[in-house]
């Protein structure tokens, strides 16, 4: 029996149906039985009392029992009958199952528990009151998993596991932007949660020891898998939706989502690297490793450095089909009479011991014989449960599998990534490579091209070389062309010379140009001299051979006597004459092949010093319009600066002019401000002013500066105007002539302020502008706020105490004065009134004489109760100090104070002028009203500060209601006195005409007509008063001083 009970109170819902064997039975409702009785002794091994960890076994029995019957209405009646809410150890294993089921459970587990979701929050908001321990954490555990179930039924396209690769993702979104970021936030919920669960596990860990190798640390260690499988593929899924969102809308509307997601990454972070130092997760998960720093969404090339975090576990050390049908072993019928032993052994493990006379051993009856066709039914079905058990391990090996390949494939596209970025830059590398190699090509035309041209013209200075005939003209032409080329090349070298300096860009072309043009000037002067030096040497010979002709041609003449002799002589000589002939025409030939070639190199010199001359003037060109450029930049660029001072100006012109155009404004009348915000508002128009002055001046020695100019500008038309505001609404407080006077300096500092900009508006004017005239105007407001602030803010600690003591002084004598004159008043009446008249005047004045005495004793209560206030508050301090540290409360009280004894001297000159009948009872009735709110006041600004339990404030309460009770006191028996003393006239209408009567009745309505009016108007007129009276009192005490000023 012990037994029995035991077992009982670990599975606190009993089977839900206890299986009874009829002949008949079906085999689809014992295989229900059978399944049902299976899942709950899972559910209840797995969800129990003990500190320890669920084991993986019971947990994947009911996580095959949802795909089994395709939902968790099982689980969930079986969960319903366990008392989560009275035990937290409970509660958390069961959070811990409940995660499993909806990751890794039939998809319906989801629709199904949302049934469920009000009872869910009704018990994490109860467990959510405790401050620690497991209540704590089973709150955060519900609140998570109500937060997944929402997650899952708002995105049904996200599995339990959230494993989902890039093409569903984007499917998720609908590539709708809005979708993804809707998506987004909710991602970011979910992980907050998932956050929040890993903290406060950690908190609520001794982390000093080694708490994971316990029982109770690993209980509450092992959800936190799940957390790390969930918080993996958001972090992945965040980040890809990031990137999608950044490369559709602006960044600055992504803010808030970077902010969010950076704060997100440090808490995962740090939570990843703690769980992995632990030697609980060691054997059980392989947990990733975040980056060091965040992905850079602003960067899209930053996605293909993104790394999906793949988290690893390891293979059990058992095979999962071995330890998956040992486990199903258990839930396979164990009523079948051909397995006796693991029936009865099963069965015992659940009730007590199986025996004969055991009232819980059912295998002893209803008899146990079946036939061949159940024993074969039943056999069929043990194979195909079985069949369906190895089929489901076959599909959990498969899935972990997945998952690990699911992995693998995560490497494999990050390192696609990673290649698919090579050849992005080796594709970048390649197209600078075919863009200089397409540079090359266009040189090699060019080359070529000039290649063919200098051939050209290699072809037409041979046909040149034709036209040529005789030595002697050529050689003058040869001669005039190069002086012609000499004048060019001096011309040339001018230009070349204005050009280099000007030109410093083209300093080493027109240095090689130069250099080529020295080259070929020397080269054609040398071949000239020598040109010269041979037709010199030609010349030489040629005069020295004219000389022996002429000799010869002498010789002949004298000897032409001897002209036979000498004719061999002659013929020898005309013989030589030939030879010179010959070589002559040798000389002149090459003369000839020599000024070609000089003609030639001279050509190509003038095409390479035109060619030079053309770039130099284009390049002088291009720096003579860049020049141009940039002076009109420059000029643009200075009247911007000129025309954003200008336009700053403009409206700071603008906002004086409005606040001028305010004053005169009749809604303006009712706003009002304090001379101390007054005074605030001025000392900061006079530091803008200092300001703006050094501002102008680093203007004009910098024109670059207008930044801080145009900010000072504008900032001082806003505080300008503001001061003119609050002067005109400070000068409705005061008393006429100081309001004219503040009205007109205002008025005067907004002229002077309109003067300045309109000097400024000139940029002649601007150096010249004087603004000593608007900060002297700026200073006679200030001053007079100065001497317009109330002088409660002026006093000092010492005098604010003694002010205190005085008022209440002067109140005491006030009241013992004014009970003085009401007794010398009595002793009058008694003197010169009689009859009705002295009893009237002798019930008023003793009514006053006892609300003089009730307001003494009042304010001797106030004093009293002001004593015991200092005495406890003050501290180590004096009396002084603590009225000057609470100085609106003493302001408050002297203000009472006053108020009370002001009453009275009015009451009692009411009083007198009512006994000597020039008064109103209705000025008594008031005076009295008056002293009820005065006392009131006093007694409210005593208990402020007072202890609730104070002796002393229960006398000034009781002293209150006494004087409460003498100013009704002196109410009634005025009324009464006046009813009393006035003459009623009697109305006789028995003369009048119907006529009469009714001329009468008009003039009665009319009058009661006038008389409510001037009621109304006087109603109206009080009110006033009293807002008034309100606000100047609040100006006199300071009430305002914190504020910014109204209007």
């Amino acid at each position: 029996m012990e037994r029995v009970k035991s077992s009982m109170q670990q599975v606190p819902n009993a089977i839900p149906k206890v299986i009874r064997r009829t002949g008949g039975a079906n085999s689809l409702e014992l295989e229900k039985e059978n399944f049902e009785r299976g899942q709950a002794v899972s559910i209840n091994k797995a969800i129990n009392t003990q500190e320890v960890a669920v084991k993986e076994k019971h947990a994947r029995t009911c996580i095959l029992g949802t795909h089994h019957e395709k939902g968790a209405h099982t689980f969930w009646a079986a969960v319903n009958r366990l008392p989560l809410s009275s035990n937290a150890v409970l509660c958390w294993k069961f959070c811990h199952v409940f995660h499993k089921l909806l990751r890794d459970g039939h998809p319906n587990v989801i629709k199904d528990s949302m049934r469920n979701k009000a009872d869910l929050t009704d018990m994490s908001r109860m467990w959510g009151h405790l401050s620690e321990g497991y209540g704590k954490l089973c709150s955060i555990y519900l609140k998570m998993l109500i937060t997944k179930m929402e997650f899952h039924i708002k995105n049904p396209r996200f599995p339990g596991n959230l494993q989902m690769s890039n093409r569903q993702l984007d499917e998720a979104g609908e590539n709708d932007v809005n979708n993804f970021f809707q998506l987004t936030v909710e991602m970011f919920d979910y992980l907050e949660c998932e956050l929040n669960l890993f903290l406060g596990v950690f908190s609520s860990l001794d982390m000093s020891r080694s708490v994971s190798v316990t029982a109770a640390g690993q209980c509450r260690l092992a959800p936190l898998i799940q957390v790390i499988l969930d918080s993996s593929h958001l972090y992945d899924y965040t980040v890809k939706l990031l990137f999608k969102l950044h490369s559709c809308l602006p960044a600055d509307t992504l803010q808030g989502h970077r902010d969010r997601f950076q704060e997100q990454f440090k808490k995962l972070k740090s939570l990843f690297y703690r769980s992995s130092n632990l030697q609980y997760f060691k054997r059980l998960i392989q947990i990733p490793q975040l980056p060091e720093n965040p992905p850079n969404f602003l960067r899209a090339s930053a996605l293909s450095e993104h790394i999906s975090p793949v988290v690893v576990i390891p293979a059990e050390s058992s095979s999962p089909e071995s330890e998956h049908m040992a486990e199903t072993d258990d839930l396979v019928d164990t009523d079948v009479p051909s397995l006796p032993a693991p029936v009865e052994t099963k069965f015992d493990d659940l009730f007590g011991t199986s025996a004969a006379i055991d009232p819980f051993n059912f295998n002893s009856q209803n008899g146990m014989r079946k036939d061949d066709k159940d024993r074969l039914i039943e056999q069929l079905t043990r194979e195909i449960q079985a069949l369906k058990d190895e089929l489901e391990s076959f599909r959990l090996e498969s899935g972990r599998l997945c998952q690990v390949l699911r992995g693998r494939i995560s490497e494999l596209e990050a390192e696609l990534a990673e290649q698919s970025h090579l050849r992005l830059q080796a594709l970048g590398e390649s197209e600078f490579l075919k863009a200089e190699l397409d540079d090359l090509r266009r040189v090699r035309e060019d080359t070529e091209k000039e290649q063919r041209s200098l051939t050209e013209i290699e072809k037409k200075a041979q046909a040149n070389e034709q036209r040529y005939t005789k030595l002697k003209e050529k050689y003058t032409e040869l001669v005039q062309s190069h002086a012609d080329l000499l004048r060019k090349n001096a011309e040339v070298t001018r230009q070349v010379t204005v050009a280099r300096a000007a030109q410093d860009e083209v300093e080493t072309v027109r240095k090689e140009m130069q250099e080529k043009v020295k080259t070929a000037q020397e080269a054609a002067d040398r071949q000239e001299r020598e040109q010269l030096e041979h037709l010199q040497e030609i010349q030489r010979e040629l005069v020295s051979s004219r000389a022996e002709l002429d000799a010869l041609k002498s010789t002949v003449a004298s000897s032409q006597q001897s002209s036979e002799a000498l004719g061999t002589e002659l013929a020898t000589l005309q013989s030589e004459k030939a030879e010179l002939v010959q070589s002559l025409s040798k000389v002149e030939a090459e003369l000839v092949a020599q000024g070609q070639e000089l003609e030639r190199v001279q050509s190509s010199l003038v095409t390479e010093r035109e060619s030079g001359v053309k770039t130099a003037e284009s390049l002088q060109n291009q720096l003579n319009e860049k020049e141009s450029r940039e002076q009109t930049l420059e000029s643009q660029l200075v009247a911007a600066r000129w025309s954003s001072l200008q336009g700053a100006v403009e409206e700071a012109e603008k906002i004086i002019r409005d606040s001028l155009a305010q004053i005169d404004d009749p809604a303006h009348i009712s706003c009002t401000s304090s001379a101390d915000y007054l005074a605030s508002r001025c000392q900061a128009s006079l530091d803008c002013m200092d300001r703006l002055h050094s501002a102008r001046e680093a203007f004009m020695t910098d024109s670059t500066g207008v930044c801080e100019l145009l900010r000072v500008v504008t900032q001082c038309g806003h505080l300008v105007g503001d001061t003119i505001v609050q002067g005109s609404a400070t000068s409705h407080m005061v008393p006429v002539e100081q309001g004219d006077a503040l009205t007109e300096s205002v008025k005067k500092c907004g002229a002077e302020a309109l003067s300045l900009l309109e000097q400024m508006k000139q940029q002649d004017d601007l150096a010249a502008a004087d603004d000593s005239k608007l900060k002297a105007a700026l200073e006679a407001i200030h001053a007079t706020a100065e001497k317009l602030r109330p002088r409660g803010l002026e006093l000092q600690q010492g005098e604010l105490g003694d002010l205190v003591e005085q008022e209440m002084a002067a109140t005491s004598a006030a009241v013992e004065s004014a009970a003085a004159r009401i007794e010398e008043m009595l002793n009058k009446s008694r003197a010169v009134d009689t009859g009705v008249k002295m009893e009237v005047n002798e019930r008023i004045l003793a009514s006053c004489t006892e609300l003089m005495q009730a307001i003494k004793e009042l304010v001797l209560s106030s004093k009293e109760l002001q004593r015991d206030i200092v005495e406890s508050g003050r501290g180590a301090a004096s009396m002084k100090e603590f009225y000057a540290k609470n100085s609106r409360w003493t302001e408050g009280l002297i203000s009472a104070s006053k108020a009370v004894g002001w009453g009275a001297t009015v009451m009692v000159d009411a009083a007198d002028l009512v006994v000597q009948g020039k008064g109103k009872y209705e000025e008594l009735m008031v005076c009295s009203h008056e002293i009820a709110a005065s006392t009131a006041q006093l007694v409210a600004a005593s208990k402020v500060k007072a202890d609730k339990d104070s002796s002393n404030l229960r006398r000034l309460q009781q002293a209150s209601r006494g004087v409460t009770q003498a100013t009704a006191g002196v109410v009634a028996s005025t009324k009464s006195g006046k009813s009393q003393i006035e003459e009623k006239d009697t109305m006789d209408f028995s003369s009048m005409t119907l006529t009469q009567i009714k001329r009468q009745e008009m003039d009665a309505q009319v009058l009661v007509l006038e008389l409510e009016t001037r009621l109304q108007k006087e109603r109206e007129r009080l009110g006033e008063l009293r807002k008034k009276h309100y606000e100047l009192a609040g100006a006199a005490e300071g009430w305002g001083e914190s504020d910014e000023g109204t209007g």
